[in-house]
């Protein structure tokens, strides 16, 4: 039965409540935007899928005041070690256990249902943010002023419709928002079919080990990783010639763990077969409809990248929806989201089948070309951030596309929590600008030491961040600070500070 009321009305309307749906839900709560979560499932999903988090995804929980909550949750990663049949380690790529220039740590492991439950928990702190539950989106009609989102809700078979101005698809592979967009995939070439298998250590098992192993053993290549508390997962290759149901069957999946574990030692969470794959979404928004996550890009799971990809979606899009929504920026602003993001992730999925090449032994020296080679020593892996691909950024100026820095202020407290998800300008104590747009906070020497520092490393005088915390421009000299500090008002357009939410006046 069609239910004929007005239909409701939203700022946004995001399909799915995965990580990365909450993550941008909160995201947009932050900046004070009417949100809707439509989520076709009716609880977390309580099985493990994504165990890895990076510290710039932690910053992007910081930044919507969950940081302290998923902290708990969360064990350190001392990094992933790639073994040979033998066990001679080919690649060390280790983790430093000190904290990043981000803040925080390089590596996370955790469980996904409860790094959900911190996020979908922390919507219920935004007035002005809803979820709902067991509503399955069948259609999508976008006019010019907005996006008509019919969905049925599966509890009892009525049809509801809501208009949004704008509808982002954070529903994973299969996305209905994608086939809605009109987009295909492009297809980097790494399909293969895994065993996961989830157990829970019924006993200590510490000759496991904290790292994550390799096994790059071309008679079958697996994976071990270390989750937290007693789980622990290995992926293991399904042979060409194996039957995907056959191969998940307990008796074979023992056999298949034998050499790490028996049935005296864990039991089994969840043993499944699934495809790996690489591929991009071409087009990630047409016209009031846009992708994150999952269904703008999947990747190989050597790197641990693939929601950390998403996290860094919902931050990039986040901001500039609430620019174009309340502050009155050009729609077009939006089409810089793909042009940053699309590079950015392609670079991480290529490196991704790299790694799987020397699991594989298939690419074992193309692999290998990705490290360091050191003199009677494994080949050190560092993994750098790819840069911003072209966008919403100020020309070929220094530090330009990175990742800004997160400092310790005087007072010990960190740097994103005085600025929050604004744009930041970071100068010397001695020469502050005229800025009248409230959008934009300043930070100097006198609030921390070390932003100076900073700046003279770089030879710059200023840089101005983005919420997303990567750098927009810098300046070199006074000359260049004014031209930097005259593009920050047409350009820059965030909601007003009685727009936006307050994490200290909601906690």
């Amino acid at each position: 039965m069609q239910d004929k009321s007005a239909p409701e009305e939203f700022d946004v309307v995001i399909v799915g409540r995965g990580p990365v749906g909450a993550t941008l839900a909160n995201l947009l709560g932050l900046c004070g935007l009417r949100t809707l979560v439509l989520e076709r499932e009716g609880r977390t999903y309580h099985l493990p899928r994504a165990v890895h988090f990076d510290d710039e995804c932690m910053r992007v929980f910081q930044t919507v005041g969950l940081a302290d909550a998923i902290l708990p949750h969360v064990i350190l990663s001392p990094g992933m070690l790639f073994l040979d049949a033998d066990g001679k380690m080919l690649l060390d790529w280790s983790r430093p256990q000190t904290l990043t220039p981000m803040g925080w740590n390089l590596s996370y492991r955790f469980h996904q249902p409860d790094l959900e439950d911190v996020l979908i928990g922390g919507l219920a702190r935004w007035p002005h943010v809803s979820l709902r539950s067991r509503c399955d989106v069948f259609a999508l009609d976008q006019d010019e002023s907005g996006v008509r989102v019919r969905f049925e809700d599966l509890s009892n078979g009525k049809l509801s419709e809501v208009r949004a101005g704008y509808v982002i698809g954070c529903d994973g592979a299969r996305s209905l928002v994608r086939r809605f967009i009109g987009s295909g995939m492009d297809d980097l070439g790494f399909h293969e079919r895994w065993l996961v298998v989830d157990a829970l250590l019924k006993r200590p098992r510490d000759d496991l080990g904290d790292y994550s192993l390799q096994h790059c053993d071309p008679r079958r290549p697996a994976t071990y990783v270390r989750g937290t508390g007693m789980r622990r997962r290995w992926e293991i290759t399904v042979l060409p010639d194996e039957d995907s149901n056959d191969v998940a069957q307990p008796a074979k999946v023992w056999e298949l763990l034998s050499r790490w574990i028996t049935p005296e030692d864990a039991e089994l969470e969840r043993a499944a077969v699934y495809t790996f794959h690489s591929v991009i979404a071409q087009q990630w928004r047409n016209g009031r409809l846009l992708l994150a996550g999952d269904s703008a890009h999947q990747t190989p799971p050597f790197l641990g990248q693939g929601m950390c990809a998403g996290i860094r979606d919902a931050a990039n899009l986040a901001w500039k929806l609430a620019s174009v929504i309340r502050g009155g920026a050009e729609a077009s602003l939006l089409d810089t989201y793909q042009s940053e993001r699309q590079p950015h992730v392609r670079e991480f999925i290529e490196l991704a089948i790299r790694l799987g090449g020397v699991i594989n032994t298939k690419a074992i020296e193309a692999g290998l070309a990705a490290g360091q080679a050191r003199e009677n020593a494994p080949v050190k892996l560092e993994v750098k951030k790819p840069l911003l691909g072209p966008g919403l950024v100020l020309g070929d100026l220094p530090l330009t596309g990175h990742l800004a820095p997160q400092f310790t202020l005087k007072d010990g407290s960190r740097s994103d929590d005085r600025t929050g998800y604004s744009h930041v300008l970071l100068i010397e104590s001695a020469a502050r600008p005229a800025i009248s747009h409230a959008g934009v906070k300043i930070l100097t020497s006198d609030d921390a030491e070390d932003i100076g520092t900073w700046l003279r490393e770089h030879g710059i005088v200023a840089a101005l961040v983005r919420p997303d915390r990567y750098i927009r421009g810098t300046a070199c000299d006074g000359a260049e600070l004014d031209r930097l500090v005259a593009a920050i008002t047409p350009v820059i357009h965030m909601p007003s500070a009685a727009d936006q939410m307050s994490l200290e006046d909601i906690q």
